[in-house]
């Protein structure tokens, strides 16, 4: 039986998009992005919110660059990848992250323009690249919607 490693994601962005080179050349684009949703904690509704870090290469990671900023909503479709390595404290530690293959802006124009972006537009391309260019990010304190 085939295995599946699919991720959907609707959320906003945590900070500014960060764009990097591979040693190739290729652009590599890292972002977090905050996934909040609503559960039941002793009769009263409460937000809950977690922080995903995702990467996406080449016209995708040209294209969040280009027109994504801080608290803009998307949707990252891609697949979950863990990776494990030496923390500067000595410890082995893990992450995790997003490796998107598709990334939509969900704002509108109107909405994007009035965060001080540029115009929304789609990234479809799916991406082949496997580089292991990511950086760690924490949560963000505050959150900008």
């Amino acid at each position: 039986m085939a295995s599946l490693n699919k991720i959907m994601l609707i959320g906003n962005l945590g900070q500014d998009p960060e764009l990097r080179y591979t040693p190739e050349g290729n652009p590599v684009a890292n972002f977090s992005i905050a996934v909040t949703y609503r559960r039941r904690v002793n009769e009263e509704m409460q937000d809950e919110t977690e922080w995903f870090n995702v990467s996406c290469f080449n016209r995708t990671a040209e294209n969040v660059n280009q027109y994504l900023t801080k608290g803009q909503k998307v949707y990252v479709e891609g697949r979950f990848q863990s990776r494990e390595y030496v923390g500067q404290d000595g410890n082995q530690r893990k992450s995790f992250e997003v490796v998107a293959n598709d990334v939509k802006f969900l704002n509108t124009k109107s909405e994007a323009e009035s965060m001080g972006s540029k115009s929304p537009t789609n990234t479809e391309e799916t991406q082949s690249d496997n580089s292991q260019n990511q950086k760690d990010t924490g949560k963000e304190e505050d959150l900008p919607w």
